[in-house]
């Protein structure tokens, strides 16, 4: 019996082990992903000029006047820090988590956000990225491994390219890979392109240029038939602090099926700290 009891443990152990250096091993992965992309950032950026926005058209003008400030280098990584709440539940039973999270964002390269919420009962960590996807319970228990494939690409293509719209606004002024369209007299569509990839996603503003929301349609699984398709994503954007020499939402909230009655904002956060790191090379 206390043998049986012995190897019992030593299973167990081995088992937590292998699980904490697992673990391990992706905090090592976010880290290098991190550096890879901090080395976009321009060593000697240029520096904004409303000329760079003139011929767009009127909408998109304005939000480029409101968030960049004349003179301002035109960093585009962001690194950001944030708190709030998360939900891995549904619009009727959201159960959301308290949250914390890191991210480092350099559209249209990629992006990785790592994160830690937790409730009563459950902790949840892990990190999202243009190359994968890897939340842990309790830091021992891996409950997602998705990524490396077409369809999770697109997705995070999708995740990274909107917010890159209102975090780095740099990335979004017209040059190869960008384009502009207007849709309403507050609202435009810009397009991000990056080999393959490319990502359509309009935003509506103030008359000041202060962008209210944004919406697009984003490559998903999340519905019921958990089917990968087209489907609203959006959210909106409040709270704008001068940082830089750019004027960014602090708060945000964001969800699938955005502008429709499903609408179900699982993601809303207060940034509390953003920079635009040095580059690493």
């Amino acid at each position: 019996m206390q043998m049986t009891f012995f190897w019992v443990s030593v299973a167990i152990g081995l088992a937590l082990a292998t699980m904490i250096g697992w673990r391990q091993l992706d905090r090592i992965a976010d880290r290098a992903e991190q550096a890879r992309l901090r080395a976009f950032q321009p060593s000697a950026p240029p520096r904004f000029s409303s000329d760079m926005v003139a011929d767009l058209p009127d909408p998109a003008r304005r939000f480029f006047l409101f968030s960049i400030a004349d003179g301002t280098p035109l960093n585009r990584v962001v690194e950001l820090e944030m708190a709030g709440k998360f939900s891995l539940g549904t619009k009727e039973a959201p159960n959301y988590m308290a949250m914390t999270a890191q991210q480092v964002l350099a559209a249209p390269e990629g992006f990785v956000w790592s994160m830690s919420a937790k409730s009563a009962v459950m902790r949840v960590s892990g990190s999202d990225s243009a190359k994968w996807t890897r939340f842990w319970v309790g830091g021992v228990v891996p409950v997602a491994r998705l990524g490396g494939d077409a369809d999770h690409k697109r997705s995070a293509f999708g995740r990274y390219a909107a917010e890159a719209l209102f975090w780095s606004p740099a990335t979004f002024l017209p040059g190869p890979g960008v384009t502009w369209e207007a849709v309403s007299k507050d609202t435009a569509r810009a397009t991000l392109r990056h080999g393959s990839l490319a990502q359509t996603v309009e935003i509506v503003v103030a008359d000041d240029g202060q962008p209210l929301h944004v919406s697009f349609a984003r490559w998903s699984n999340a519905n019921p038939d958990k089917v990968f398709r087209l489907q609203p994503f959006g959210g909106y954007l409040s709270s704008f602090k001068d940082v830089a020499g750019f004027r960014l939402p602090t708060h945000v909230e964001a969800g699938n099926h955005f502008g429709t009655d499903d609408y179900f904002p699982f993601f809303v956060v207060d940034v509390t700290q953003i920079r635009f790191p040095s580059p690493q090379r």
